[in-house]
């Protein structure tokens, strides 16, 4: 994508989840002309005000909105305000959002009646996966994207379409067997769709039997397992940058964060902590 001088623009393919790609943007003079997309576009707008012309109105959305286009719907962008938008959008493949919208009971790809969506918390959770998209992280993309997804069709789609049969939970044993291979690669993990095939399952049914059988989804899991390494990394020893690469966070920051999260100190806090000889004095 050309921009102007002073607009940033970075576009990817979701590391975890095949069709579906991704814009980060701050726009300020930049404008979309009139254009479609083959794939639905879903703008979670982060700071400023987008303006865009869409099925024969004019829409408004600012910071903590959503701007969602339909596939094969002419519409344009630009900024709203003086000082332009910053915003995070997904572009998730028809067949993407029809897999989501089975998991509802729906068979036909999901159509939303409005496009300018105040949803405060639809719109953190696709920030969050659209974020969690930048770290790497395969498992966690995947999950977050796929759970997003559909609490956006749940929430806003247009609920005429065919309800189908829904696939019978998985159970115990599969869940059991997909902690069984997380544990295994902690730092490496397969994605969401590679461990349901893995255990012979489908992504949202293992998403229901993993919620059931361990109180999490896979990914949440996943980093708590992690932490939980860590802590013995840096009891023998180890650095915080060293324990994070070794058990697959993105960074020391990566690590920290969700170290906190469960433990209430930072990885630096926990290890002088740990590192006492017998007269309670830190071992250098």
């Amino acid at each position: 994508m050309s921009v102007p001088h002073g607009d940033l623009a970075h576009y990817w393919r979701h590391p975890g989840l095949p069709g579906v790609e991704l814009l980060k943007a701050r726009f300020v003079r930049y404008a979309f002309t009139r254009h479609t997309h083959e794939t639905y576009t879903i703008g979670v707008i982060e700071d400023g005000v987008e303006e865009y012309d869409y099925r024969g109105q004019t829409h408004r959305v600012g910071a903590g909105g959503i701007a969602l286009a339909e596939p094969h719907e002419v519409h344009t962008g630009h900024a709203g305000t003086p000082s332009g938008w910053r915003y995070r959008v997904l572009y998730p493949s028809v067949a993407a959002m029809t897999e989501a919208a089975q998991e509802l009971g729906l068979t036909a790809p999901p159509s939303f009646p409005q496009s300018a969506i105040d949803d405060p918390e639809t719109a953190n959770a696709l920030r969050a996966a659209h974020m969690a998209t930048e770290r790497g992280d395969r498992l966690s993309a995947s999950s977050l994207t796929r759970d997003a997804l559909v609490r956006l069709i749940r929430r806003h789609a247009h609920r005429s379409g065919k309800a189908a049969p829904q696939a019978g939970p998985a159970g115990s044993g599969t869940a059991a067997a997909a902690r069984d291979l997380l544990q295994a690669d902690l730092a490496d993990p397969p994605t969401l769709g590679e461990l349901a095939t893995a255990v012979g399952s489908t992504p949202y049914a293992l998403l229901r039997a993993f919620r059931a059988a361990y109180g999490l989804p896979p990914h949440a899991y996943l980093n708590q397992a992690r932490v939980h390494r860590a802590c013995g990394l840096l009891r023998e020893g180890g650095t915080p940058g060293e324990v994070a690469a070794h058990v697959g966070f993105a960074d020391q920051s990566h690590l920290t964060r969700h170290f906190k999260r469960h433990t209430g100190v930072t990885p630096g806090v926990f290890r002088q902590g740990v590192l006492v000889d017998g007269q309670g004095d830190p071992v250098d």
